[in-house]
């Protein structure tokens, strides 16, 4: 299946290069290309890429905006955005989660590991390191700006092996390292994972990690800054 992706970068030299570097793979097509948040906007609900890449920095809307449209349209679902910026820092970081985004890495990856993070997210995956994941998490989960709480009776629809899955990819954890941990295949991993996003309406595995933060069913430990499931 070959996968179709969004370019959103308000640098046209930068959206050539990401172009060819994707299109070098055999599975991977750029259907579009985007200058700004509200053209990405536009494209994504013309062209219903597969993976959006976006920029956050650009002119009439920013790109952080731009998830937040595209991930609150119940049409846009299958959809994926993978922010892709120069400011790695820890808020935009929070910032992109909170809008949705599945993946969030810097402009100054490889041209493989940009091809992997495209499929990574396509498949649903949460593309951040288990290192990132804890810190970040832990701390946006902190001071959520407002956003309530979700509750842990929330979590009464899942069963005690999807329950058990949350918890693991909390951990950052990828399919494949729980189906090792487990003893599991990553099918068997994969279809408990995808049954506890429908059940809990989780976009994807970043949105599914912040559930199991708000509903108690990970926490950060405070001592070592490292994360454990309930």
């Amino acid at each position: 299946m070959t996968l179709r992706v969004l370019l959103a970068d308000d640098q046209a030299l930068l959206r050539g290069a990401f172009r060819l570097l994707l299109e070098s793979a055999d599975d991977i097509t750029v259907v579009g290309e985007a200058a700004d948040g509200r053209e990405a906007v536009g494209l994504t609900r013309e062209l219903r890429p597969d993976v959006v890449v976006m920029d956050i920095r650009m002119p009439e809307m920013d790109g952080l905006t731009a998830t937040s449209e595209i991930c609150a349209d119940p049409e846009l679902r299958a959809s994926r955005i993978l922010i892709l910026t120069t400011y790695e820092t820890d808020e935009y970081i929070a910032q992109a989660l909170r809008a949705g985004a599945g993946g969030f890495i810097g402009k100054g990856i490889g041209a493989e590991d940009l091809i992997a993070a495209v499929r990574t997210i396509a498949e649903g995956e949460n593309l951040l390191s288990p290192a990132a994941t804890r810190s970040l998490v832990a701390r946006f989960l902190a001071t959520p700006d407002g956003v309530p709480p979700h509750r842990p009776e929330q979590l009464d629809v899942l069963t005690p092996r999807e329950r058990e899955m949350v918890a693991l990819v909390a951990t950052g954890l990828s399919n494949q390292e729980i189906a090792e941990r487990m003893f599991l295949s990553p099918f068997t991993v994969r279809a408990h994972v995808q049954r506890a996003m429908t059940k809990l309406a989780a976009r994807d595995r970043a949105q599914l990690v912040v559930i199991a933060y708000r509903t108690g069913l990970a926490h950060a430990t405070p001592d070592s800054g490292t994360d454990r499931p309930s």
